[in-house]
């Protein structure tokens, strides 16, 4: 089975450096930021590091040279690329009824494919601006993780609409364990 490489924005915790989150990935290493101990590069292969939730997990190596993102970045802000990500089969062809509490009001029905495709837009924006805040300049490392946990927590209140979605790993999941 082919090993995944974690991706920015992926949740970790290492024994002696406590929770951080991933912002850069190297070949052999990982850029983290941790709470208490700022920015450490840490071994892929550490066995005291403990992956908490994987983020823009894939197979191939990534680099993050400053071509490469500015170039990402770009093809996000004016290529409209979303990825495709396929709709549960139970749904497809279907619509989504708006019924309101007042009888006299007119229902509103919408197909659930265009209901999908913006679920599946606000997701791949909420990835940018978690990238965006990893690699913004002026914010200090603390202020960094407390807005990744917003995030976080952003993907936790989407959960619902994962019925949605064909695959498990297109998924929102927000905090293990939270009360939110």
């Amino acid at each position: 089975m082919e090993e995944l490489t974690l991706g920015v924005g992926s949740r970790v915790q290492h024994a002696h450096f406590g929770p951080g989150v991933i912002v850069a990935v190297k070949y052999a290493q990982y850029r983290v930021t941790f709470m208490d101990h700022g920015i450490k590069m840490i071994d892929k292969t550490d066995p005291l590091f403990e992956v908490l939730v994987a983020e823009n997990a894939t197979s191939e190596v990534e680099t993050a040279s400053d071509t490469e993102i500015s170039l990402l970045k770009i093809l996000r802000l004016w290529g409209g690329i979303t990825e495709v990500v396929p709709l549960g089969d139970r749904w497809k062809g279907g619509n989504i009824i708006l019924q309101p509490g007042d009888a006299s009001l007119k229902a509103k029905e919408l197909p659930i494919d265009t209901f999908f495709h913006k679920i599946v837009m606000l997701r791949d924006r909420l990835r940018v601006l978690e990238q965006n805040i990893n690699s913004h300049k002026v914010l200090t490392d603390e202020e960094k993780v407390n807005l990744q946990q917003y995030i976080t927590r952003i993907y936790g209140s989407l959960t619902t609409f994962n019925v949605l979605f064909r695959d498990k790993e297109h998924w929102f999941t927000g905090e293990k364990g939270s009360n939110d």
